[in-house]
């Protein structure tokens, strides 16, 4: 597997104050299953889905039990995490922490754009990020939500080097960025009517699935809440779910498409 281009989405993880539970729901949902807690990095634990890694939960760090609400954390890759943590503070946004070494795995940067959407940096050491992607039970794609896409959009671009499309809709606002070939990440605008004040601007993650309302179902029997759809799109037939804990994310059959795919320029 070869080093993925700066700015890839490279691994994704969520931190939860009942593991277990999560474990539970992601499982059935998902159809992951989950290895050894790592004591040495804080119990962190890693999902998978046919037996390659997929993402990973996580307990709180000590002091922090039931004060961070639950949230997935999109990683991109870097070479170089101390140099893309000064591109972040460069364009406008926040280092939250700084570039850690974690053991031989890699080095990780927690950070904010400075519309206020989380998302972490990894370099890659040993663990090179997704072993599959695109794939049932797993990573499929990611948007930015934010209501403030004048601060966003260059944000990403100058961090990442990202040139970047808008879709030629009059109906909304979408935008992808792109690294020369396929685009490898969307944004979002966050409207008033569709979201309430208090929901801060974040990364929503997509994971495929065979079928996206059986997994609503699956979901919603488990004690998550739907957000929005299923829906069908020319990229696939998705919804949004809130888990048990809070934690947003989406799921999209990308089989199922439905009407003509929009230009972008």
């Amino acid at each position: 597997m070869g080093a993925s281009p700066a700015g890839t989405p490279i691994w994704a993880d969520a931190m939860f104050n009942d593991v277990e539970g999560a474990k539970t729901f992601y499982g059935d949902v998902l159809g992951w299953t989950f290895g050894e807690s790592s004591s040495e990095y804080g119990n962190y634990t890693q999902a998978f889905k046919n037996g390659k890694a997929v993402a990973a939960v996580v307990p709180p760090m000590p002091g922090q039990d039931g004060d961070m609400p639950s949230a997935w954390c999109l990683y991109f890759s870097s070479p170089d995490a101390a140099a893309t943590a000064e591109r972040i503070r460069s364009a406008g946004g926040t280092v939250l922490m700084e570039p850690m070494q974690v053991g031989d795995f890699g080095t990780m940067c927690l950070a904010q754009e400075p519309s206020g959407a989380t998302f972490g940096v990894w370099q890659p050491g040993q663990h090179t990020g997704f072993e599959l992607q695109g794939e049932t039970g797993s990573y499929a794609w990611a948007e930015v939500f934010t209501r403030e896409p004048a601060k966003a959009d260059p944000f990403f671009t100058a961090v990442f080097g990202y040139g970047s499309k808008t879709m030629r809709d009059g109906e909304m606002d979408y935008r992808v960025f792109d690294l020369g070939a396929d685009p490898v990440l969307g944004r979002m605008v966050m409207t008033a009517e569709d979201f309430p004040p208090e929901i801060p601007s974040y990364i929503q993650l997509y994971f495929a699935v065979d079928n996206c309302d059986k997994a609503v179902e699956a979901a919603e029997r488990l004690g998550g809440r739907k957000v929005f759809g299923p829906m069908d799109s020319p990229f696939g037939r998705f919804a949004a779910i809130l888990d048990p804990q809070g934690a947003a994310f989406a799921v999209i059959d990308v089989r199922t498409t439905v009407g003509d795919m929009p230009e972008f320029v």
